[in-house]
């Protein structure tokens, strides 16, 4: 009876062990699923223009990043509140720039004049008038990081009227014909500040909401595009094109 009764607790064991391996092996085997789905679904996020980089990354990262952001709420806010007083005086009051400029000097040089005098009668030491100058380096490397854009600018306008590219060639032309219509309705003090203004504000907000904008701009890319191949197969399938030669650069 002993021998019959050995091999059944052996059984009723071995089950009660599989059960329980068997247990953990699915747990782990769904946890897993769990772990890669929500990086399948990372993986399979729509984000605006195809970004791949954080927000602070695309924007160049850095201090210049910092302040778009309002990582630094004093300096992005001091920042606005200067282009605004600045659009103020010279939009709304009709300030100009050398009038400001002259006003401001006449004003710093007639307070350290007076100063300067006011300390032989009050048996003072005269104060100390730091050496004002500007830094050659920062210009010539402003200068040449504007030179470069510049001249990349011209080679895609270039590499675009070469008539290679038609979809891009249509992009150029309704950009440079909205900005005809903006800078008709404000000029170009407004239309800096504006860009001013989005520019510390547009970043920090989509960087905010991305999650909720990347869908509707996935769905608005998605219509714009189907517009875009039936204008294709109804208008320009049909305009005719002649032969491309590709220049051989000697």
């Amino acid at each position: 009876m002993a021998e019959h009764e050995e091999p059944k607790g052996e059984s009723l064991m071995e089950k009660i062990a599989e059960k329980i391996h068997g247990d953990d092996h699915s747990s782990s085997s769904d946890s897993d699923d769990e772990k890669s789905a929500p990086s399948e679904m990372k993986a399979k996020i729509y984000r605006l223009f195809g970004r791949e980089r954080p927000v602070h990354k695309v924007l160049g990262g850095g201090k210049p990043a910092d302040v778009l952001l309002w990582r630094n709420k004093k300096i992005s806010a001091g920042a606005l509140g200067v282009a605004t007083a600045l659009w103020i005086l010279f939009e709304l009051l009709e300030y100009h720039l050398l009038t400001l400029v002259c006003h401001g000097l006449i004003l710093a040089v007639a307070i350290i004049f007076l100063w300067s005098n006011a300390t032989t009668f009050i048996n003072k030491s005269p104060p100390h008038i730091p050496e004002v100058s500007i830094p050659e380096k920062p210009l010539l490397e402003f200068a040449s990081v504007l030179t470069y854009e510049i001249n990349r600018g011209l080679a895609v306008l270039r590499e675009i009227a070469s008539g290679r590219e038609l979809k891009k060639f249509l992009g150029v032309i309704a950009g440079f014909w909205v900005l005809s219509i903006i800078g008709g309705w404000c000029n170009f003090l407004t239309l800096f500040y504006i860009v001013f203004v989005s520019l510390h504000t547009v970043p920090v907000l989509y960087e905010k909401y991305e999650d909720k904008v990347d869908p509707i701009a996935e769905k608005a890319c998605a219509e714009i595009k189907k517009q875009y191949a039936v204008f294709d197969e109804k208008v320009l399938s049909k305009i005719p094109k002649g032969p491309l030669k590709d220049r051989k650069v000697a």
